[in-house]
């Protein structure tokens, strides 16, 4: 007898998810079948597979984030603000926290279809991105071959390296994401943001992601962005980041957390046959 598992396919900007409820019941999830499910030809399709475990006295349910590649991941941006929707209209709540490997995000209902996520803190040393080398992550570049682009290097939940650009039109995206995402200097690989600093509130960005590859938005990536643009001078601590699916309004607050505000849609639901998708 086939058992059918229902899913959420869920988006923001552009970047999709495909999101399985395990709360009430445990839903076996392995690289090798997160990859099958994520599979745009074979599968449902999407950039990242997450699942809604049980919560804590702490949090109002944790997360876990499988990219397409099936490589488990800390945290996820925009699935998060996907999530947080979930849960706020759910129970009727306009705030919830969620737990992940990157740490716990709070989530606040922003109105007008909009979700804030406090993203934390950035960590900036290089022992804490991780880099392999003692690098001050704040003086360009980073000891990265093949490119004299202007670097930095954040931990935002996920490790991010971001270049900057003069024109994100010409920004070399599948020439070096794939290149420094398994640069020897990330040694549990990187995201890639290439950025263009089109004012001191405005940041044009494209985005390489780890397991994935292209994708129209990230939201940990445009947090890293503003906080690399922010420390080297290059922009205030709010801006409007706008990526190929669409803009997020990032702020670093005084105390250094980091706000995120975008949207969050559900596309559609259906239901799937797991054993279908390998074990």
């Amino acid at each position: 007898m086939i058992e059918l598992t229902p899913f959420r396919k869920m988006q923001g900007l552009g970047n999709d998810f495909v999101v399985f409820d395990a709360r009430e019941r445990a839903i076996p999830m392995s690289g090798t079948r997160a990859r099958a499910i994520a599979d745009r030809h074979f599968g449902v399709g999407c950039d990242t597979l997450v699942l809604i475990t049980p919560g804590t006295a702490l949090v109002d349910a944790a997360l876990r984030f499988f990219n397409a590649d099936g490589g488990e991941v800390e945290s996820c941006g925009n699935a998060t603000r996907c999530i947080a929707r979930v849960l706020m209209d759910e129970r009727g709540l306009s705030r919830v926290k969620l737990g992940s490997r990157g740490g716990v995000l709070v989530c606040s209902d922003a109105g007008k279809g909009q979700v804030m996520v406090d993203v934390g803190i950035p960590k900036l040393e290089w022992n804490e991105i991780p880099l392999t080398e003692a690098v001050d992550t704040v003086k360009f570049p980073l000891p990265l071959e093949g490119t004299d682009l202007p670097a930095a290097a954040v931990l935002m939940g996920n490790p991010h390296c971001i270049l900057f650009v003069d024109d994100i039109a010409q920004a070399p995206l599948t020439q070096l994401g794939p290149r420094i995402e398994r640069h020897p200097l990330f040694p549990n690989r990187v995201n890639v943001e290439f950025a263009q600093v089109v004012d001191r509130n405005h940041i044009r960005m494209r985005v390489w992601e780890r397991g994935i590859g292209m994708t129209l938005a990230c939201g940990t990536g445009a947090c890293a962005t503003l906080v690399a643009a922010s420390r080297r001078g290059l922009a205030d601590r709010k801006a409007e980041v706008q990526l190929d699916g669409g803009p997020l309004m990032i702020e670093w607050l005084p105390d250094d957390h980091v706000m995120m505000t975008g949207p969050a849609t559900l596309s559609f639901t259906g239901e799937i046959d797991l054993n279908q998708y390998g074990a």
